[in-house]
């Protein structure tokens, strides 16, 4: 009898099988919507979906609140960085264009699409966006046409109309500048100098470039790939804005910059067998980044000895059916790490 009043073991792993292959995937950061994210279809044809999915702590199983059409595989998925909820729950997507959606169950609107190309039949292909945290009316864009944009999003509610139809959002371009010589393939904002007008982009030419939007003029490179090779993603520390990761075409080893030491990474981590694909800072720590790629591993790594080299990562999770594609870790919940392969989202508690 003496065990009557152990409390349940929680569970350290939830699991959801989509219909289809994921791509891209994303945590909600609403207070009120605990374990919830988008995931995007990765079929390669026109036709693809976005579902919204929420785990039920009570039956431990996550469920599709909503699932809509999205022309192309989605590049990237992000929620409104909104974290007291005073905006309307929007998410954003990148494809072709770059489209704001608003988020219901069981229907989600498309409120507007984003095209900075008016006058051509053709549309350059986004590769990534960013939305910035301090200023939600601000998201950024990477296209294969080597510019990134910015857009300004207006959200406004009509004032007297209650559960009208009329969309409350709509955007204009602020900016658009060549970032790169080739592909830009990824764009961040940056939390430094208050959080608003800083971004980076990393693309095709091997670099990586930082902007200020007060001063377009120039950019600075942060760093280049010594062979040249392609750069695919960066992500800034979440906690320390001198920090950023970055990881090229092909190569098992993530590269850490200091913004303020160009040019020389201060760290590699370089414990995977393949292909690095993603990489993720913890929200609530400077020192603590997840890596994941195509050997079936997530780790996570303590950075803090820097610059003396990381050996070894202090966490490994192994995904036995699949290469991770995808990894997040929740801005809210930051205990647990979401990850992709084939058609599986696992949340996994750190």
């Amino acid at each position: 009898m003496a065990g009557l009043n152990v409390a349940p073991k929680r569970k350290e792993i939830y699991k959801y099988e989509a219909p289809w292959t994921l791509y891209s995937m994303n945590w909600s950061v609403r207070p009120d919507k605990r374990f919830r994210l988008a995931i995007g279809s990765f079929v390669e044809e026109y036709n693809n979906k976005v579902q919204v999915i929420s785990l039920d702590e009570d039956s431990a199983e996550f469920s599709a609140k909503s699932t809509f059409d999205h022309p192309y595989p989605t590049t990237k998925i992000m929620w409104i960085p909104d974290a007291k909820g005073v905006f309307p729950d929007l998410l954003a997507t990148s494809g072709d264009y770059l489209r704001i959606w608003k988020a219901g169950e069981p229907d989600t609107r498309l409120e507007c699409l984003l095209n900075n190309n008016k006058n051509s039949d053709f549309c350059a292909p986004l590769t990534s966006f960013d939305w910035n945290e301090v200023e939600p009316n601000l998201i950024g864009t990477s296209s294969i046409d080597t510019t990134c944009t910015i857009w300004g999003l207006e959200t406004g509610q009509v004032v007297g109309r209650v559960g009208g139809t009329g969309n409350c959002v709509s955007g204009h371009v602020k900016t658009q500048l060549i970032a790169h010589d080739k592909e830009v393939y990824d764009i961040a904002f940056s939390r430094a100098g208050g959080g608003r007008d800083m971004f980076a982009s990393v693309g095709a030419d091997g670099s990586v470039r930082m902007f200020d939007l007060r001063h377009l003029e120039h950019s600075t490179i942060i760093y280049e790939d010594p062979q040249h090779r392609p750069l695919l993603r960066l992500a800034w520390n979440r906690q320390d804005p001198s920090y950023l990761a970055t990881i090229s075409m092909d190569a098992c080893e993530v590269v850490i910059l200091d913004v303020r030491v160009p040019c020389t990474p201060v760290a590699r981590l370089s414990n995977h067998r393949a292909c690095v694909n993603g990489i993720a800072w913890a929200p609530h720590s400077s020192c603590h980044i997840c890596t994941a790629g195509d050997d079936h591993q997530a780790l996570i790594w303590d950075i803090q000895q820097m610059p003396r080299a990381i050996e070894d990562p202090i966490l490994a999770y192994t995904a036995a059916e699949g290469e991770i594609n995808q990894i997040q870790w929740g801005a809210t919940q930051p205990d647990w790490i979401a990850i992709c392969y084939n058609r599986s989202l696992e949340i996994l508690r750190v």
